[in-house]
């Protein structure tokens, strides 16, 4: 009697440690990173900006871990496709066109043959401390660097309230972009990273494939591909053991649990 009852304790228990691990394992995202800048000095209190030394360090983490660095268009296709994502694999994106990215950025990416996508500014492409069309051109020739559209002039689209300025801002990018680069630009980024349904339906009408938001939260689903949801990479993830936590594809979730336990 007392083996049997101890055979039922041990069944059940591993099927709860089964259940948890499935369920865990279910709650797996792709982890996309948002960066900014990459500069030589990171200003106190600035959590936009990553050091050279810290952004050669996790790239060189991913090529020793044999991590898969994706292409951001692929993310469409795993999602729509609802195709397995490999269990290492990062997505690298930047916002705002900064020319860090081309100064520094750019080089380790070449060094370690990882693609990325930058979300640029149109109306600031050129002016000091951003993008020239130049340096675009030469990022995106190198087969590396895809570009998207952060709008036109970075406004915080949901109190845009004219329906002809939020389509300037959202397909005017894409136009002026796709004119300049000579290609289809798929990729777009929320501003501030934040969003309505109407922004998001403006969007989907302009012809994108994909948006970037940042967090938008629990209770949007990780298979919205027009509020894809990215981690911020502040120079905090010097510390390599926050860094593999943070792209292991799992903290979205847990990040996700706090927020929702706060608005309890």
């Amino acid at each position: 009697m007392f083996k049997h009852k101890k055979l039922i304790i041990l069944s059940v228990f591993t099927l709860a440690i089964a259940g948890s691990v499935v369920f865990i394992s279910s709650q797996y995202a792709l982890p996309i990173l948002m960066y900014h800048s990459v500069d030589k000095v990171v200003p106190k209190d600035n959590v936009l900006t990553v050091s050279v030394d810290t952004f050669e360090k996790q790239m060189a983490f991913f090529k020793k871990n044999h991590y898969q660095v994706l292409a951001l268009d692929s993310v469409a296709d795993y999602v729509s496709k609802e195709k397995k994502v490999p269990s290492r694999a990062v997505v690298l994106t930047f916002d705002d066109g900064n020319e860090d990215n081309y100064t520094y950025a750019f080089p380790i990416l070449k060094k370690y043959d990882f693609p990325a996508t930058i979300f640029v500014i149109v109306s600031e492409v050129g002016k000091p401390g951003r993008l020239s069309w130049g340096q675009i051109r030469q990022m995106r020739s190198s087969g590396l660097v895809s570009f998207g559209s952060h709008t036109l002039t970075h406004p915080f689209l949901p109190q845009i309230e004219s329906d002809q300025l939020l389509k300037n801002e959202i397909r005017g990018s894409k136009n002026e972009l796709e004119k300049v680069l000579d290609t289809s630009v798929d990729t777009f980024c929320y501003p501030m990273g934040r969003f309505d349904p109407r922004v998001e339906a403006a969007v989907k009408d302009s012809g994108y494939k994909l948006a970037v938001a940042t967090n938008p939260g629990y209770k949007f689903s990780s298979q919205d591909i027009f509020a894809v949801k990215r981690l911020r990479i502040s120079e905090n993830t010097r510390n390599m053991f926050i860094f593999w936590f943070e792209t292991s594809g799992y903290y979205n979730f847990i990040r996700e649990i706090r927020q929702h336990r706060k608005e309890r």
